[in-house]
């Protein structure tokens, strides 16, 4: 389903993903991605919801980043999507979480969706993405800097690292 989003998305051709990635993220030793399954009454897969964990330094607390959320079309309008979201949203207010949180294609058609569960649309934050050449020119320089970071005191060591 992750490659329907991408075709819906008209943006085929960049994703990647493989079955063996998926399984890796989200059942390996220290998972970082979760992840929610919408089936019909036959049990078939209809929807999916992956997501993982961010924190606010404001709030002090986590919240959920929604990364992903695709119903399929045959069951676009069965509340599939909003039981997904129900979902994401009873385990922030479980867990004490102040925040779910997505982005969302700006000609997507599911904005009115949105604002009728009562989600806002964020106009004053700007997305930023570094990736491709100017990702690895960025991390060319934490070691031509000539800083290691991983020898400063009190540094809290990266788990995702040893993954």
């Amino acid at each position: 389903m992750v490659h329907e989003l991408a075709e819906y998305e008209r943006a085929p051709d960049q994703c990647h993903l493989t079955v063996e990635q998926l399984a890796s993220a989200l059942f390996g030793p220290a998972p970082a991605l979760f992840g929610h399954v919408a089936v019909d009454e036959q049990d078939e897969p209809i929807g999916f919801a992956l997501w993982f964990l961010n924190f606010s330094t404001w709030a002090g607390v986590h919240g959920i980043y929604l990364e992903d959320l695709y119903v399929r079309p045959a069951a676009r309008g069965s509340g599939a999507g909003r039981l997904l979201l129900a979902t994401l949203a009873e385990i922030c207010v479980r867990r004490g979480y102040r925040r779910l949180e997505w982005w969302m294609i700006d000609w997507n058609p599911a904005a009115g969706f949105y604002a009728s569960i009562g989600a806002q649309q964020m106009s004053e934050w700007v997305p930023y993405r570094l990736s491709g050449d100017a990702l690895h020119a960025l991390a060319g320089q934490a070691t031509t800097a000539g800083t290691r970071t991983g020898d400063r005191p009190g540094r809290v060591p990266d788990r995702g690292d040893e993954a």
